[in-house]
């Protein structure tokens, strides 16, 4: 009897937690012109929303791109990095229709989405591009697209950069 009430309740348990779930995870749609916080937030109509699977550098953080290379020597200077993100994506979509399918909240109250526009995922081209990087705690989804910028040398990838998940651990206030 009592190993039927422990079966019972565990049973019980895991239904609530898969209704949970599922009841979490129903998808979103939120359209409209887009606010750019900063290389993976936006905002649309007041509803922030991170872009999924991926992490730009912070508006703050700065990067190193070679500027000078003779013969075996590469001199690299300093620049903003987070700021370049930011502004490209910016440029991209500055008032443009855009369409976000969310799934989740994170601990921050943000909306985590795939936003897009017309048939173009933005998440992708910021990382295909080199102005984030696939954030592979979360999702293995960009992987591809950040191997053929660090392969190609595109955005950020140009020189040495601290991983913007470090860097805010390091710069944490």
């Amino acid at each position: 009897m009592f190993l039927n009430k422990i079966k019972n309740f565990f049973l019980f348990s895991f239904l609530i937690l898969f209704f949970s779930v599922k009841a979490n995870s129903q998808e979103k749609k939120i359209e409209g012109l887009a606010i750019i916080t900063d290389g993976d937030t936006i905002k649309i109509s007041n509803q922030k929303i991170r872009l999924f699977g991926i992490d730009a550098p912070e508006i703050n953080q700065k990067c190193k791109k070679p500027f000078i290379s003779i013969s075996f020597l590469t001199l690299n200077k300093e620049y903003d990095c987070g700021v370049v993100s930011t502004n490209k994506l910016k440029k991209k979509i500055f008032n443009k229709e855009i369409s976000c399918v969310v799934t989740t909240i994170d601990r921050y109250g943000r909306f985590i989405g795939e936003c897009f526009y017309k048939n173009m995922n933005i998440n992708s081209w910021m990382v295909e591009n080199g102005y984030a990087l696939a954030y592979l705690k979360y999702s293995k989804k960009f992987q591809n697209q950040e191997f053929n910028a660090k392969k190609n040398k595109l955005g950020i990838w140009q020189g040495p950069f601290e991983k913007p998940w470090d860097w805010r651990k390091k710069n944490r206030n």
